[in-house]
């Protein structure tokens, strides 16, 4: 039986922002958009303004209306990389294995290590400790037998709690939680179940797993594995990646100007990320998935690049191809493979491509700074 850990640093964004600014601690912080121009989402809320309802992923129009008197600020994104490796750090002097699942996430596998830790619970209290005293930032921490477990374990008792699920216990412990409490269950996922009257994630236990492969394939397996409390029990190190992608999930729509528009976000997205860490790609992908759950997938060759108008244009006609049924569609996605370094050259003479090519690290420089939301194209 392995054990897990899974480290979810607390309202990490605003506590960064506190250490930075302590004149901030107590009040709401919203970390997002700005809400003079109405655009853009909350990236991360203080527990202060979660009172008033907002949470991630809020649209910043929305927050505002609920909590007007909140501090709305753009974010130090460069401060949250550092004091993200920061908490590695200390996490690498203790795990035997550590797995950085996002900026504010981590993944620990103790298996073994009870002889030399003792109580792993009281560990992991100490790893909170040691997280405050050297950092000034709170974490909550879930233990279980695998990573779904533990993952869902510590968003129990969040601000600075730790759940630990006895080995055994995992699919009783989920029973009456709701379902969207599974990793990956979302607005339309989630109303399908409500509409089959699926409320509570033992009420997926109740069921047949065969009913699940059926409506939704390989996707209800691995749902109906993680409401059994299943999970994957190892950690993937230092993996290279191999792909960027975005995808977006929506109520059945059959408008080509709003996937459009979807596409549009979506290729900036990954364009940027792509930018951040200097890749060019030599491949466009495309998902489209109609209402159905039929699942197409789409692909081309280009000449390495990190420019959004090349990527979207090579994604949207991609998509139009796939396009040919006359039913809704519920999700779409873009894709980058096949990496390469980028390399600035110099030119004698700047034409077009030049231009074009610094200004889309100008981009780059002001949304790692200030937000992606922070500057947008009027168009591809």
């Amino acid at each position: 039986m392995r054990t897990i850990f899974h480290l979810d640093l607390d309202a990490f964004f605003v506590e960064v922002e506190r250490i930075l600014d302590p004149s901030l601690k107590g009040k709401p912080v919203i970390v997002g958009g700005d809400p003079k121009y109405g655009r853009g989402v909350v990236a991360a809320c203080s527990y202060e303004a979660r009172a008033y309802g907002l949470h991630s992923a809020m649209p910043i129009r929305t927050a505002y209306r609920l909590c007007p008197h909140g501090i709305y600020i753009h974010g130090s994104h460069g401060e949250y990389s550092h004091f993200s490796k920061a908490v590695k750090r200390i996490l690498e002097q203790y795990a035997p294995l550590v797995e950085q699942a996002s900026v504010d996430e981590f993944y620990m596998d103790f298996t073994g290590c009870q002889n030399v830790y003792g109580s792993l619970f009281a560990f992991a209290s100490f790893l909170q400790k040691e997280i405050w005293e050297k950092l000034s930032l709170p974490c909550s921490i879930g233990i279980g037998s695998n990573k779904t477990i533990a993952k869902i374990g510590s968003d129990c008792l969040k601000p600075c709690g730790i759940t630990y699920i006895l080995p055994g216990m995992e699919k009783e412990f989920l029973a009456p939680m709701p379902v969207e409490t599974i990793p990956g269950v979302g607005k339309v996922t989630l109303k399908d179940f409500h509409s089959k009257g699926i409320y509570r994630i033992g009420d997926i236990t109740k069921l047949p797993q065969d009913y699940f492969s059926a409506a939704f394939g390989k996707y209800g397996i691995d749902l109906y594995r993680k409401a059994c409390g299943q999970g994957s029990e190892y950690l993937t190190i230092e993996r290279e990646q191999k792909s960027i992608s975005h995808e977006r999930t929506f109520s059945d729509v059959t408008s080509k100007d709003f996937l459009k528009e979807k596409l549009f976000y979506l290729t900036g997205k990954v364009c940027q990320e792509m930018r951040d860490v200097g890749w060019l790609a030599s491949t466009v992908n495309i998902k489209l998935r109609y209402s159905d759950f039929q699942t197409l997938t789409r692909m081309k060759a280009v000449k390495p690049t990190d420019d959004d108008k090349i990527v979207f244009d090579t994604a949207w006609s991609l998509i139009k191809k796939a396009y040919t049924r006359r039913v809704a569609v519920r999700l779409i996605g873009v894709r980058l493979t096949n990496f390469s370094p980028y390399s600035e050259q110099e030119f004698l003479f700047e034409d077009y491509e030049i231009k074009r090519e610094k200004m889309l690290r100008a981009v780059t420089r002001l949304r790692d700074k200030y937000g992606y939301s922070i500057i947008g194209f009027s168009g591809a």
